[in-house]
């Protein structure tokens, strides 16, 4: 998917909303307990019922790796059912690889070249190699790690370098170089939206990968305040807080009110964006 289309995707939804699927077996609702594909079928029913109201799907890997091949089978499964049935939803593997070299070109491979999806969340620290065979794909994104929510995060991301700089603004300014708007994002975790304007400076017109609205306790509004550009720039991301917003049996049915809240929300802060 294009830089173009993401953004026409948005203003024709209203929304920038990304929902996690961290699907959790043992947060599974007790109705699918007995259910012979039961992973498969939460993430089915997530999906039909919040797609009215995302853009964006992120199935995270560490959840479909935990099960071996029958995970990842799930995984690939999810992804073609969202490629399939909703075609203008963009999909972010959310894998979190940060290799070099040949290894980095296979795992690029992996991701693109089934056509499943349309980014890789990769981390930086060992710089360009790990992030440009990525960047070899027409129309696929590399999404970097940048600042995130983790309260480690500390430990390295906003270590003050000699030049005054925090370590993740190096980050920005270095790896924003390595592509484009068209096909690098970075991920700013919603917590650290006090930060969002010191992004801003460094990154002006990428997307942002957003996470921690909701369970985690982000602002949405004070990350759209704060990081939201004249294409909207963002794509904001819930998990918790909309999957698993029920146990029951209507757990499709709240997850779907869960979004449209987040959604209904989103489109009152693009019109006043004036988009």
């Amino acid at each position: 998917m294009t830089n173009e289309q993401l953004f026409d995707h948005i203003v024709r939804k209203r929304s920038f909303l990304c929902v996690g699927l961290d699907t959790d077996v043992r947060k599974l609702p007790a109705c699918l307990s007995s259910h012979p594909d039961a992973m498969f079928e939460f993430n089915r029913r997530i999906v039909d019922a919040t797609a009215p109201y995302a853009v964006c799907y992120k199935p995270n890997l560490a959840f479909y790796e935990e099960h071996g091949a029958a995970g990842l089978d799930c995984f690939e499964r999810t992804c073609r059912y969202i490629r399939e049935h909703y075609p203008d939803q963009f999909i972010i593997a959310d894998a979190k690889r940060g290799d070099i070299g040949n290894t980095s070109a296979m795992y690029a491979r992996a991701f693109f070249e089934q056509g499943t999806v349309d980014a890789v969340t990769l981390s930086p620290y060992m710089g360009r190699d790990t992030v440009a065979p990525f960047l070899a794909y027409e129309g696929r994104w590399a999404v970097i790690l940048a600042l995130t929510s983790n309260a480690s995060a500390a430990d390295f991301e906003t270590l003050t370098l000699s030049d005054g700089r925090m370590l993740y603004e190096r980050v920005l300014e270095t790896a924003s170089g390595w592509g484009t708007e068209r096909n690098t994002m970075f991920v700013v975790g919603a917590t650290q939206a006090r930060e969002l304007e010191r992004v801003r400076r460094i990154v002006p017109g990428h997307f942002l990968l957003v996470p921690g609205v909701g369970a985690q306790g982000g602002s949405l509004s004070e990350v759209a305040r704060c990081g939201m550009n004249d294409r909207c720039g963002l794509l904001v991301n819930s998990s918790r807080g909309i999957i698993y917003a029920d146990s029951s049996e209507r757990f499709a049915e709240a997850a779907a009110e869960a979004a449209a809240r987040v959604a209904a929300e989103m489109d009152a802060l693009l019109s006043a964006r004036g988009l």
